[in-house]
C-alpha cells in the first residue's frame, strides 16, 4: 500500500474495465469453501470446485465462483466462471442487488511502496512480470483515471494516464492460502524492497461479477496494494476491505463499492487504524461502528472504530494480558460472543454492548472434545439480550458438526441435529423468521426454543411466630458492583 506526501494512503489506479462475458461450464462440483450469504439473505456466494466430464472420465475443471438465490421456494446455484480458473485464496462477497464481489491476487505491487515506505511516481502499479501471473493493466508511473479516493472525493490515484487493456488473471500461481508468488518483479518503478521477514505489498483485484445471458459479466471496480486485504462481512449499506501494511504496521478501511453496488470511480478510503485487524463485525444498522480485533504489541484486542468520525476506541480490555477476540455481535440487543483467555485459558464469554457489567464465561459454553463457534445471533430483540438466542455450530475431531442454541439467560444448550451437507458453515436469520441452514437442496429451518418458564415458588406452610431477642448486631454487607466484580466463571 503506498502513500503520497501527506501520509494518506494510496490504492493502484485501474480503469473502469468493459464488462465481459464468459460462458459458464457443465460440471461436478464436489466441494465448496467460503459460502457467505448477504445481508438481507437473499443472495449467497462462494467457491466451488469443478470435475468436468471427459471420455477418460472427470477431470479437474478448477475453481469458479458461484451465486446462490435464497428467497425462493429452495437455493440454487448460477456458475460465474472467469476466463480463467479462480485461485483458492480468492474471497467472494454477496451484494443484496445479486452482484458478486471478488477479491483476487495478481501479483506483486509495483511503482509504489513495499513495507509502507513511500516509492516514486504517483502509486501506478504495474501488474506484470509475476511468474505464473498474467498481466492486469498497463499502468506506467503516470497513474490512470478511475483510480481510489478518500472519503471527501479526492483523487488517491494518479490522474492523466491511459490504462491498457485489462485480463483476468491467470490459473497459475499461488493463491494467499498456498504459498507466496514465486519469481522477481520485472515491471518498472521505483518500488522499495521489503525487509527480511516483511510480507511483500501484494496487489488484489476487485471486480463485481453477475450473470450474463449464459455466462458471466465482469466488471473491474479498482485493486487495493497491501500485505494482506480482505473483504468484510456482509452489510447492508455497501461493501469495505482492510489493508494491512506490514512495513508501516497500520491498516486502512477502504469502501468498495455502496449498497447498489457502485464503485464511484474505485475504493474510497475511510480511515486507517494502527496495528493489524482482522475479523469484523457490524455494530449498528447504520454502518458507521465497525468492531475489529487488533493485534498491536504481542496481543489482540477487540476495537471499535467510528467510520464516521474516524475515531478509534477500545471494545474489549478483560486484562492487561489477554487476548480478547470478538466473535459475533447483535445490534438489536446488544449482545457480543468473545473469546478470551482472560480465565487462564481460552473460552467463550458474552457481553453487552455498551454495558457496565463485565464479561461472563459461562461454563455451559465449555463442551468437552467440541469446538464451538457462533454462526448467527436471533434479530429482533431490542436490548433483551438475555433472550437472544445464539447459534453454534459444534464440530468435533473427524469432521462431524451439529447445531447447539443457547440464551445468556440459561444454563443448558438445546442440541439439534444439522444438515451433513450444511454450506459454510453459514446460517441465515432474519427478523420475524426461523434460523435457516442453507444446504445444495434446501433451507433448513429451527425454531428457537421455547423460554424456560421460571420455577412456581413453593409457598410455606403457616406457622406460629413466638417472640424473641434480636441476635447482635452485625457489620453490614459491602456489596460489590458488578463493573468491578472479579473476573470469574460463572455458569
Amino acid at each position: 500500500m503506498t502513500v503520497d506526501t501527506t501520509g494518506t494512503p494510496q490504492a493502484p489506479a485501474l480503469p473502469v474495465a468493459p464488462a465481459t462475458t464468459t460462458a459458464a461450464p457443465t460440471a461436478h462440483v464436489p466441494r465448496r469453501t467460503g459460502f457467505t450469504i448477504s445481508a438481507d439473505g437473499a443472495y449467497a456466494a462462494c467457491l466451488a470446485e469443478a470435475t468436468v466430464p471427459s471420455e477418460e472420465g472427470e477431470g479437474g475443471g478448477g475453481w469458479y465462483v458461484e451465486r446462490w438465490s435464497l428467497d425462493g421456494p429452495e437455493p440454487y446455484a448460477v456458475a460465474l466462471p472467469a476466463t480463467q480458473p479462480e485461485e483458492p485464496g480468492t474471497q467472494v462477497l454477496p451484494l443484496p442487488d445479486g452482484r458478486v464481489l471478488v477479491r483476487r491476487e495478481v501479483g506483486a505491487a509495483n511503482g509504489g511502496a513495499t513495507g509502507g515506505a513511500t516509492g516514486g511516481g504517483n502509486g501506478a502499479w504495474n501488474g506484470g512480470g509475476i511468474a505464473g501471473r498474467a498481466a492486469v493493466g498497463a499502468e506506467s508511473g503516470a497513474g490512470a483515471e478511475g483510480g481510489a479516493k478518500d472519503r471527501t472525493g479526492n483523487g488517491i490515484g494518479g490522474s492523466g494516464g491511459d490504462g491498457g487493456a485489462d485480463e483476468e488473471p491467470s490459473a497459475a500461481g499461488a493463491g494467499p492460502d498456498s504459498g507466496p508468488d514465486s519469481g522477481p518483479d520485472s515491471g518498472s518503478g521505483a518500488g522499495v524492497a521489503a525487509g527480511p521477514g516483511t510480507p511483500a505489498t501484494v496487489c488484489h483485484d476487485l471486480s463485481l461479477l453477475y450473470p450474463s445471458g449464459t455466462g458471466t459479466g465482469a466488471q473491474r471496480i479498482g485493486a487495493l496494494a497491501g500485505s494482506d486485504v480482505r473483504l468484510l462481512p456482509p452489510a447492508p449499506f455497501g461493501a469495505f476491505a482492510t489493508c494491512y501494511d506490514a512495513g508501516g504496521g497500520v491498516t486502512s478501511l477502504w469502501q468498495l463499492c455502496d449498497a447498489g453496488g457502485g464503485s464511484g470511480g474505485g475504493p474510497v478510503h475511510l480511515v486507517t487504524v494502527p496495528g493489524r485487524c482482522t475479523g469484523g463485525a457490524w455494530l449498528d444498522r447504520a454502518g458507521r461502528l465497525l468492531a475489529l480485533d487488533r493485534e498491536m504489541d504481542g496481543r489482540t484486542k477487540a476495537v471499535v472504530v467510528d467510520l464516521h468520525a474516524g475515531q478509534v476506541s477500545p471494545l474489549l480490555q478483560l486484562t492487561e494480558d489477554s487476548d480478547d477476540r470478538l466473535l459475533l455481535a447483535e445490534p438489536d440487543s446488544g449482545l457480543m460472543i468473545v473469546r478470551s483467555d482472560a480465565t487462564g485459558e481460552a473460552r467463550l464469554g458474552w457481553g453487552v454492548l455498551g454495558s457496565r457489567h463485565p464479561v461472563r464465561f459461562p461454563d455451559t459454553l465449555r463442551v468437552a472434545g467440541a469446538l464451538l463457534s457462533p454462526v448467527a445471533a436471533q434479530p429482533g430483540q431490542i436490548l433483551t439480550p438475555e433472550v437472544c438466542v445464539v447459534a453454534f455450530r459444534s464440530a468435533v475431531p473427524g469432521g462431524g458438526s451439529s447445531l447447539a442454541l443457547w440464551r445468556p439467560g440459561e444454563r443448558r444448550l438445546h442440541w439439534r441435529p444439522a444438515p451433513a451437507d450444511w454450506l459454510g458453515p453459514a446460517a441465515r436469520w432474519l427478523p420475524r423468521s426461523p434460523l435457516h441452514l442453507p444446504t445444495p437442496t434446501a433451507l433448513h429451518p429451527y425454531d428457537p426454543p421455547p423460554v424456560a418458564a421460571p420455577a412456581p415458588l413453593a409457598l410455606p406452610a403457616p406457622r406460629v411466630v413466638r417472640a424473641r431477642a434480636l441476635p447482635p448486631a452485625r457489620r453490614p454487607l459491602a456489596v460489590l458492583p458488578l463493573q468491578k466484580a472479579p473476573l470469574t466463571p460463572v455458569a
